[in-house]
């Protein structure tokens, strides 16, 4: 079994609640994604990052956090997913790493990675600073219109819940 088809499957042991399987199955493949993560191949590394929400490993954030700072455009997406997918009940995942994430949708040299980035501050408290980075996404005419068009909608729903 590769390391992408394991993940696959602690995704559903999560989803069904199987909460002991999927923990034997973290303890089997800690080190085979902690080692893909290390990879010189960015395929291997990307595959490893996206794990690491399939597998829950929420003590994994700090690789996330290197994921993030990869210099493939690959990596560092799939690390953007699974730190979307692992913050949806944990905002603290997002505003551990929120400055990041504020460099990467601001000025990632890919547009896909820029709305990930962004995607991801939505999980985030209501930050001031983040708000207002979006909002200026939102208004710039140079940024592509997906882009624009995901940063007006987080930066609403960050700002309707910090009325809340």
């Amino acid at each position: 079994m590769t390391l992408a088809e394991a993940a696959a499957h602690a995704d559903q042991l999560a989803a069904a609640g199987d909460e002991r399987a999927l923990a034997t199955l973290r303890a089997e493949w800690d080190e085979e994604l902690e080692h893909a993560a290390r990879s010189a191949d960015y395929r291997e590394r990307a595959v490893a990052y996206r794990a690491i929400a399939q597998f829950h490993f929420r003590q994994k954030l700090e690789l996330l956090r290197r994921g993030l700072e990869d210099e493939s455009p690959a990596c560092r997406g799939s690390a953007l997913i699974s730190l979307e997918s692992l913050s949806r009940d944990h905002p603290g995942v997002v505003n551990g790493v929120r400055p990041l994430l504020h460099e990467l949708a601001d000025s990632d040299g890919n547009d896909a990675v820029r709305r990930l980035a962004v995607v991801a501050l939505r999980n985030g408290s209501p930050d001031r600073a983040t708000i207002q980075i979006l909002t200026s996404l939102g208004q710039n005419d140079e940024a592509g219109r997906e882009l624009r068009d995901a940063a007006t909608k987080v930066a609403a729903l960050l700002k309707r819940k910090a009325v809340k």
